[in-house]
């Protein structure tokens, strides 16, 4: 047998340290009761991806009263998210904004810099004409766990 089929062996069966060991899946109560096919966050060794959120109503509807509002509603139930996680927006590194209307993108932030503060995550922002259930912003975030036992 050649040394490199011995070595391919001994690798695999200790395995591969780029696979993530420790991955759990969240949904909310109320996200469960909706079956949406995707999982509100999921945590890969000491990073969290949360979906993206929209301003969704317990009925599954937008809540109304244009961005300013859907901006609170989504960043407070993202605050759920990091909280069920032992976690808080000062954890989160990167965000990714989808805004149906980009002229509203100071609107956004006079909103988001009462959640995050100085240094603030890493972000992009885009005009997406036809979010989800016609929303005027979805937001996704990843964080960081800076203890991975936790």
């Amino acid at each position: 047998m050649s040394k490199k089929i011995i070595l391919f062996i001994l690798l695999s069966s200790v395995g591969n340290p780029l696979i993530a060991n420790d991955m759990k899946h969240y949904s909310s109560e109320e996200a469960l009761k909706k079956n949406y096919p995707f999982s509100e966050a999921i945590r890969v060794d000491n990073t969290l991806y949360i979906s993206g959120m929209v301003a969704e109503g317990d009925d599954g509807s937008i809540i109304k009263g244009g961005i300013v509002n859907e901006a609170h509603l989504v960043l407070k139930n993202m605050g759920k998210i990091l909280a069920h996680f032992g976690l808080d927006y000062k954890d989160v590194f990167k965000c990714l904004v989808m805004i149906d209307d980009i002229e509203e993108w100071g609107d956004f932030n006079s909103v988001y810099v009462q959640y995050f503060e100085k240094p603030y995550p890493a972000r992009s922002a885009f005009g997406a004409d036809g979010l989800a259930l016609e929303a005027s912003l979805e937001l996704e975030c990843m964080a960081y766990f800076a203890n991975r036992n936790e």
